[in-house]
This record gives structure tokens, C-alpha cells and sequence, in this order.
């Protein structure tokens, strides 16, 4: 363990305990809408209660705001997320959660909020409606359906749906948790103008999120002229909703989102509009907060290894999501960090091992 918390590769240890041996009906997590209605997808999907945890109001400028979507697809993934973030938080009685639910998710909204609400009894939170005709017509066909999902662009709409009081926050993907003081991420300063922050990989090969047809374009191309982009995943951020406001941040990425319907400029969901907006001018965060990719890529969900240095995040962005893999008997090594989290009722019945910290989780060496 590093004097700063968090976690080495070196430091976990194998976690092949038991499996939670939940297998969900066949209508549920096939498909980003084939799930029950919302009457039957309450008795379904049932979690057990978490410890009490105390915040305040929305508004209260000393608490540390966190954004996530909330969906009927992955509702268990969002509660494994909030679930880590309170266990390992110092003050967990100073998060506030903002939740972003769409208007016609299968469950509704109020199914939503009801179940969240029952897990944490005595959490606040918001649940804010998110309207899915705002975006709807913007979405273009990507790689994989999942990501055509409205809901994954809600991030974009942060600064309109949250209370103008909210100054900043930490966004947040569903298929993650996190294994260390989450005061630290909201430690970032944003220095000179930045309006995001978040880990960068400077050597990832940058022109693979855009067609050839985007760069051989003498003027969409020259949109990065004055900077050097770097890739960052937009499942963590740390964002400042004043500037985002004053910036008018959100119509930057709508116009993205337009020219790519008259001309296909990118294939990837989502993020290559934030690419376009800000990339080179992010506020760079260590790599410790995003271990991401450990759901594999896009097409295969294929099982994935940590990146090296230390671990405060575990991020299962790509295919493969733990909770179905761990359902199907098919998990890879790093899912057993997540299965800790998981307060699905059917799962929780079952043998697991103890809540993770930042130097407790598992060496898998074939796996690092």
C-alpha cells in the first residue's frame, strides 16, 4: 500500500472465492430496453439494505456531489458503485448523489428511486428525469448498441439538470467501484480554464476515434492545430458545472453530434465528441482513478488486466460486465474485485468475500 492509500498490483491478493450464483431471467440484461415493466422489475431485482449513511442537502457547498445515471440495465452496477464509494469515503455523511434517470426507462423513474432508496434508507439523493428527446435525434449508429443508449449522453446535459447551486461534481460511470477516499478525486483542482479533469493516455493512438475521412478534412481536422490531444475515458470526471454553464458546453458537443449525422466523423458512441471539445485541454488526473478497460473491448468483452501502478478505481467499461459474467459462471480473474460490492439480494445470499480497501485487493499474477 502507497503512504497516499490506494493500491499496487503487488499488493492484491487472488480473490477465487465462491461466485454469486444468481442467474437472472432470460428478459433481463439482454438488451439495453429488454427488461421487465417497472412493477415486475421491482420484484425482481431486490438489494439488500447497506449501512446507514447520512448526508445533507443538495445545495450545502462542503459536500462532495457525485452524478450517475440510473437505468433499469444497470441498476445493480450503480448500486455496487455507490455502495464502494460510501464504504471507503472518510466522510461518507458528506457525499451527496446526484442520479440521472430517463424519462421512459422500462421501470420509471419512481421504481428507480424507490429501489435505491430501499438499499439506502437513510442516503440523500436526487433523482433528476432525464428526457430522452433532447438527444435523441443526435445519436448516431455506433460499434455496439449499448452505446447508442440516450442515457449514456446525459453527462452532457449535466449542467442543466443539476440545481444551478451545484457549482461542481464528480461524474461517475455505473460499472465501476472505488476502492479509496473519493475526497481525494474531489481534491483536483482545475487549474486556468479547465472545465474537466481526468486520467489521460498521451500514448494511445489518438487517430483511431476518428474516420480517415474526419483527418484527410483540411477544416475539422485543424480542430486540434493548437493542442495535443490526448484520449481520456469520460466515465470518470471531475467537472466544474460553472464554467460548463458559462461555456455553453453542452450546445460545443450537440454541434459535434450534428456534423456526424451529415457526416460520419467517428464510430465510438459518446466520447468522441467530449475528444473534440476538450481533448488537450484537460486537467490530468493519475491514472490510479480510472483503471479502466476491464470489461474488455467493445466486440469480444474479453478479460483485461490492470494497467501498472496503483489502484483506486476499478472501471468495467467495454463488453463485459461483472455482474453477468459472474451470473453466467463465466467471470474473469479482476470480476471477483467487484463481486464484494454487490448488494443483490439473491447474490448477497451467497458466499462472498469481505468488503475490498485500497490495500487489500487481489494479486492475480498470470492476470497483471
Amino acid at each position: 500500500m502507497t503512504a497516499n492509500g490506494g493500491l499496487f498490483r503487488s499488493d492484491l491478493l487472488g480473490l477465487f472465492g465462491f461466485f454469486a450464483v444468481l442467474i437472472l431471467s432470460s428478459s433481463f440484461c439482454l438488451g439495453i430496453r429488454s427488461v421487465p415493466d417497472g412493477a415486475d422489475l421491482a420484484g425482481l431485482l431486490r438489494f439488500n439494505e447497506a449501512p446507514e449513511y447520512r448526508n445533507g442537502s443538495s445545495c450545502d457547498p462542503s459536500l462532495v456531489h457525485i452524478a450517475m445515471t440510473l437505468d433499469s440495465e444497470y441498476l445493480r452496477g450503480s448500486v455496487a458503485a455507490v455502495h464502494s464509494v460510501l464504504k471507503h469515503a472518510s466522510c461518507p455523511e458528506n457525499v451527496y448523489f446526484h442520479f440521472i434517470a430517463a424519462e421512459f426507462d422500462p421501470a420509471s423513474p419512481r421504481v428507480l428511486n424507490r429501489l435505491v432508496r430501499s438499499t439506502f434508507p437513510s442516503l440523500r439523493f436526487s433523482v433528476h428525469i432525464f428526457r430522452e428527446d433532447k438527444v435523441i435525434n443526435l445519436i448516431s449508429s455506433s460499434i455496439r448498441q449499448a452505446l447508442e443508449n440516450p442515457l449514456n449522453y446525459a453527462r452532457n446535459y449535466l449542467g442543466d439538470l443539476l440545481d444551478p447551486c451545484v457549482e461542481r461534481v464528480i461524474y461517475l460511470d455505473s460499472d465501476l467501484v472505488v476502492v479509496d477516499d473519493i475526497q481525494k478525486l474531489w481534491s483536483t483542482k482545475l487549474t486556468g480554464s479547465r472545465v474537466i479533469g481526468a486520467p489521460e493516455y498521451c500514448h494511445a493512438n489518438f487517430t483511431k476515434y476518428f474516420t480517415p475521412g474526419f483527418w484527410s478534412d483540411p477544416v475539422m481536422s485543424r480542430v486540434f492545430a493548437s493542442r495535443r490531444p490526448c484520449y481520456f475515458n469520460t466515465g470518470v470526471m471531475v467537472m466544474d458545472l460553472v464554467r460548463w454553464r458559462e461555456g455553453n458546453y453542452r450546445k460545443r458537443i450537440a454541434m459535434w453530434m450534428e456534423i456526424q449525422r451529415q457526416r460520419r466523423i467517428y464510430d465510438l458512441g459518446s466520447l468522441p465528441p467530449f475528444l473534440l471539445v476538450f481533448a488537450g485541454n484537460v486537467e490530468s488526473i493519475d491514472h490510479r482513478w480510472n483503471q479502466h478497460g476491464l470489461g474488455g473491448d467493445n466486440v469480444r468483452g474479453s478479460c483485461r488486466s490492470l494497467h501498472p501502478g496503483p489502484v483506486s478505481l476499478l472501471h468495467w467499461s467495454g463488453k463485459g460486465k461483472p455482474w453477468a459474467r459472474l451470473d453466467a459462471k463465466t467471470p474473469c480473474p479482476l470480476d471477483h474485485l467487484w463481486e464484494p460490492y454487490d448488494l443483490h439480494h439473491e447474490s448477497s445470499m451467497s458466499s462472498k468475500t469481505n468488503d475490498l480497501s485500497s490495500a487489500s485487493v487481489a494479486g492475480l499474477s498470470s492476470y497483471l
